[in-house]
């Protein structure tokens, strides 16, 4: 095993990352841990105990909140017809929601509380809470309890 001393960050605040990645914001909660090659973007506040996989890109103003999941190469964006001059509408992901691997979220959309992204989705539109949503555009598939069942069924 490499000694991977050099690569690991401490934040403030008790949060971590890993190089070499871009971090605009100094807002980011105890516990997060954030993933190489990923860019967080100026005045993201992001809560406590996230996994920000590696590769993923948060625009400015993006909010994330409590125990997210933002699997490697998702694409949170700010900017809903660019170029915007600054008129943003950064995403919102509320508490324990999980955003699937290369899944980009469209500027304005919010996620709600414990709503999961499918891997390679695109979300144009605010994703109620509890529901996994999918495919481009996405689209409501199950509810997390479902998505909950198939998951520890291996299925």
């Amino acid at each position: 095993m490499s000694d991977l001393g050099g690569q690991k960050v401490e934040l403030r605040h008790g949060a971590t990352a890993w190089k070499p990645c871009h971090i605009g914001s100094e807002s980011i909660g105890k516990g997060t841990n954030i993933g190489a090659l990923s860019h967080i973007g100026r005045e993201v506040d992001i809560g406590v105990n996230c996994k920000i996989q590696g590769t993923v890109y948060i625009a400015d103003g993006c909010k994330i909140s409590d125990n997210v999941f933002i699997g490697p190469g998702a694409v949170l964006t700010n900017d809903r017809y660019p170029p915007s001059q600054g008129r943003w509408s950064p995403v919102v992901v509320d508490d324990n929601a999980v955003i699937g691997a290369n899944a980009t979220i469209v500027a304005g959309v919010r996620l709600h509380t414990g709503c999961v992204i499918a891997a390679g989705s695109v979300v144009t539109t605010d994703v109620p809470p509890q529901q996994v949503w999918g495919g481009n555009p996405a689209k409501f598939l199950m509810t997390r309890e479902e998505y909950e069942k198939r998951r520890d069924a291996n299925e």
